[in-house]
């Protein structure tokens, strides 16, 4: 069982939703938070209700040179939990340039910017722990989610590879990939969502997640049987089922 007690943690998208959840959850816990968003005052506001120890630390996930400085300022840290993220729902019919591009740049591009500033680190010194969240909607393509359903799927398998190739060196990878959340992105949704959790309810689930040695978790479990056996079906099962014509 991993230790977070007085552990330094910088969550990179904790201003809002799952993230400051999670942020509250680790701080309960007695882990050291670094706050991470592009906006400071709601960073200031979170940090003043917290428990345990917060700095903040705004970042811009989409500007390399702001994910440098604020790699930098953040210091020395035991973990990092990527939980920034946009999304729109729309389908290919519907396409809007800017906003399929903002889905892929934050949510798969910041990720692997931020990577890129913290492994080298960790493996110099030997370890640390990387947390990435994927989604259920990242297991196969999804109707009515174009860009959303590629920037998570992007995430899944940046996560795969990184604890493949760094199983072994003291640097922890982790994946997890929840289901729908009550947060402002998914009020966008005009869809029933099955399985709607709470962002503290899912926040729980990523923190025991990450107190434990396994790689993934999906979550809710039975709600995540549908996505993974999907990834079984052929094509001509599949589509019919998952994708009605417009």
């Amino acid at each position: 069982m991993r230790e977070l007690i007085g552990k330094r943690y910088w969550i990179v998208g904790a201003s809002e939703g799952l993230g400051r959840a999670v942020a509250e959850k680790l701080s309960r816990m007695g882990a050291h938070v670094v706050l991470s968003s592009r906006t400071a005052d709601r960073l200031e506001q979170l940090a003043e209700t917290l428990p345990g120890k917060a700095d903040v630390v705004t970042v811009d996930v989409a500007r390399t040179d702001s994910v440098r400085a604020a790699a930098k300022a953040a210091g020395d840290i035991d973990g990092v939990v990527y939980l920034a993220g946009v999304y729109w729902p729309q389908a290919a019919q519907d396409w809007n340039a800017g906003e399929v591009e903002e889905m892929c740049d934050i949510n798969f591009l910041g990720a692997a910017r931020v990577m890129g500033q913290v492994v080298p680190g960790f493996l110099e010194r030997g370890h640390g722990h990387i947390v990435l969240t994927g989604s259920l909607a990242g297991f196969r393509g999804l109707p009515g989610a174009i860009g959303y359903c590629a920037s998570k799927a992007g995430v899944m398998t940046l996560a795969e590879s990184m604890h493949a190739d760094l199983r072994g060196t003291g640097v922890d990878v982790q994946l997890v990939n929840p289901g729908y959340i009550r947060t402002r992105l998914t009020a966008k949704n005009d869809f029933s969502m099955p399985f709607l959790m709470e962002p503290e309810e899912a926040a729980a689930d990523i923190v025991e997640h990450m107190r434990t040695d396994n790689f993934k978790r999906s979550f809710p479990e039975v709600f995540s049987w549908l996505f993974r056996l999907a990834q079984f079906l052929p094509d001509w099962a599949y589509y019919p089922l998952f994708a009605a014509r417009r």
